[in-house]
């Protein structure tokens, strides 16, 4: 048994190696999002019907032959609202992610690397970021310049920023001190060098696991921003507004739009958490699934 996962026979295949890495919790979770990927591609092109298309004699209508999950309040096929959703539900939380955890990652390793009154000013700055709320931030951009997800998107990764940074700047500050980098500057290479093909390397598990956790904060911010109004706005099909539009089915005895909505939500974001943790070895220990081995430079631990 390998201290780091399940043991592999000699000569198995790849997907073996993966599977027993993962583990088949984490194979599942690895799925799901795979499978939400693809729905967000898609998503809009698989639909059986047309996802604002409204007939309100069929509001509330049960599920029938051609539209098995029913109708919501406005007699929309709840089905292709699904999946159409898909899309927009995961470009914002990616999109987030993305601007955050690249700007983030950036501003700690300069921060880190230039010191002095550098990494002091920048520290304050992430401080003063910090005290804001992301959601509350969000909402208070998209009231001043519109509602829209690209609002709301830009908003969240300005809030999310002084997160991977702060966390970051921590760990690049004890790479920092490590033999290597003193042995690459006394060879003669370049900060930037340095930075972009050992130091920031060296993090990738750290920046994995953080992307993973911003994922799930930013579609559950996301949909709830969605849920105010202030984010997707109606009709367009959106799980965040689904939620908010099945209100009123709730009420009166239809909760299956808003059901249907928050558990494709929750779902992926407690996959996309687990395929997280076993790929940044932050997983239970106990599991079959474990760390997996990330490609490390100068001064890699074994």
């Amino acid at each position: 048994m390998s201290a780091i996962g399940t043991a592999v026979r000699p000569g198995a295949g790849p997907g073996t190696r993966w599977r027993g890495r993962l583990g088949p919790l984490g194979v599942v979770a690895a799925a799901i999002v795979v499978a939400a990927i693809v729905l967000a591609i898609l998503g809009p092109t698989l639909t059986p019907h047309d996802p604002n298309a409204s007939d309100l004699s069929r509001a509330f209508a049960p599920p029938e032959a051609g539209h098995p999950l029913g109708y919501d309040g406005q007699g929309r096929d709840l089905l292709s609202r699904l999946l159409a959703g898909a899309r927009t539900s995961l470009i914002g939380p990616l999109a987030v992610v993305a601007l955050a955890v690249t700007a983030g990652t950036a501003v700690a390793v300069a921060a880190v690397w230039a010191g002095g009154w550098v990494d002091s000013l920048v520290s304050a700055v992430l401080e003063v970021v910090f005290a804001f709320p992301g959601v509350l931030l969000a909402m208070l951009v998209a009231a001043l310049f519109g509602a829209g997800l690209q609002a709301a998107v830009l908003a969240l990764s300005v809030a999310y920023l002084p997160y991977t940074a702060r966390l970051l700047r921590s760990a690049a500050l004890t790479e920092r001190e490590k033999p290597y980098i003193r042995a690459l500057e006394v060879q003669g290479a370049s900060g930037m060098t340095i930075c972009l093909r050992h130091l920031v390397p060296n993090l990738a598990p750290l920046i994995a696991v953080q992307a993973t956790l911003f994922f799930g904060y930013a579609m559950v911010d996301l949909a709830i921003i969605s849920f105010f109004g202030l984010g997707v706005r109606p009709p367009s099909p959106d799980w965040g507004v689904m939620i908010a539009g099945g209100q009123s089915g709730v009420l009166q005895g239809y909760p299956a739009e808003s059901l249907l909505a928050g558990a494709c939500i929750v779902v992926l974001v407690v996959a996309v958490n687990i395929l997280g943790e076993r790929l940044g070895g932050t997983g239970a220990t106990g599991g079959r699934g474990g760390r997996l081995r990330w490609p490390r430079r100068w001064g890699a631990r074994s």
